[in-house]
């Protein structure tokens, strides 16, 4: 409920629009992504498996109308309480006035995209799901490191989050966000458990950052994994060899060798400072399909040009060779061997940003 864009909702001649829910007065609106956990032994077990100490700083977003943030205040030292609503903000601030909590209760009004955040130990939060993707890899921005993420999912972005090489829906939001962060499930949690119910069931997925970050430019690997689940059922081999694939590392490549004497190292050179913020996409959140990659307009090169295209096309080519890369799948690759494999490319002189 923190974050992406709200709807003016046009009242019906009745009244509140049909499909609105309410709690306290107050109606919630799917369109906005507000669906309010009902159940309190669920809100009960989130708290519990998220492991609050009691000098911990909570950072909630989409707190609601205070149903799982009143929880967080009864372990945690203090709750910092991301909300976009100003409805929900009126809310939260009656619900807590005058109570003992009323002192460890800060609430942010805004979008939690465009908020800069706070420090915070440990995160808990329902979100919006359009925002499951930005809003991860903002977390995995952040500085300094958090203990971990306790954040339910729509299900079946949260089983992305936490496939393995081999698994249906290891895609590359699995992979981006299994090198900055150990993921696990947690909990299924069924639609009915919300008010309004959503149309799909959700998870409660734990994120744990990884200490320190990989050495890994975030630029240089999106865009190497990118390529790799263009069509992550073909090989590795087959990918290389599209057309349009080898054109822009070639561009790349060239580019590099006439700005080489400028720079000072290599534009392959790692740099941890740099943010993965970027490898956050939330069209993706909307349609789920990120990485069935059937690219119409690439064409696959049947046959070697002549001179220097063919060139680089077999220096290129030469790079998944090793290790028979070019007969592996992406959707089947560890996320040691997509390091492996990109510091090879990076060797040769192939860049992918």
């Amino acid at each position: 409920m923190a974050g992406g864009k709200i709807r003016k909702e046009k009242p019906s001649s009745r009244g509140a629009p049909s499909s609105n829910h309410y709690q306290g007065g107050i109606s919630f609106h799917k369109s906005k992504g507000q669906h309010i956990l009902k159940n309190p032994l669920l809100v009960d077990s989130i708290v519990q498996k998220s492991g609050i100490k009691s000098t911990d700083v909570v950072l909630e977003i989409g707190p609601g109308t205070g149903n799982l943030t009143k929880k967080l205040l009864e372990v945690g030292k203090m709750v910092v309480a991301i909300e976009l609503d100003p409805r929900m903000v009126l809310e939260l601030q009656r619900r807590f006035q005058g109570t003992p909590f009323s002192n460890r209760l800060k609430v942010i009004q805004g979008d939690v995209l465009k908020t800069d955040l706070p420090y915070f130990d440990i995160c808990v939060a329902n979100i919006p799901y359009q925002i499951s993707s930005p809003l991860t890899f903002k977390l995995l921005n952040h500085q300094p490191f958090f203990r971990c993420a306790i954040i339910m999912f729509q299900r079946e972005f949260a089983m992305r989050l936490v496939a393995q090489p081999g698994d249906t829906l290891y895609c590359r939001l699995s992979v981006n966000t299994q090198l900055y962060a150990r993921v696990s499930h947690l909990l299924k949690v069924g639609k009915n458990n919300f008010r309004p119910p959503p149309k799909v069931d959700s998870s409660v997925v734990r994120i744990e950052p990884r200490k320190p970050r990989p050495q890994v430019n975030p630029k240089e690997w999106d865009g190497f994994i990118r390529i790799c689940f263009i069509r992550k059922n073909k090989t590795l081999g087959s990918i290389f060899r599209i057309k349009n694939v080898l054109s822009m590392l070639e561009k790349n490549y060239k580019t590099l060798q006439a700005l080489q004497q400028l720079q000072d190292g290599s534009s392959g050179s790692t740099n941890a400072e740099m943010d993965i913020l970027g490898l956050g996409d939330s069209k993706e959140d909307h349609s789920m399909d990120m990485d069935d990659g059937t690219d119409e307009e690439m064409e696959v090169e049947d046959g070697d040009a002549d001179g220097e295209a063919s060139e680089f096309k077999q220096k290129v080519l030469a790079g998944v060779k090793e290790r028979d890369y070019s007969e592996k799948r992406a959707s089947k690759l560890s996320q040691e061997e997509f390091l492996h494999l990109l510091s090879q490319f990076n060797m040769a002189g192939i860049h992918f940003s």
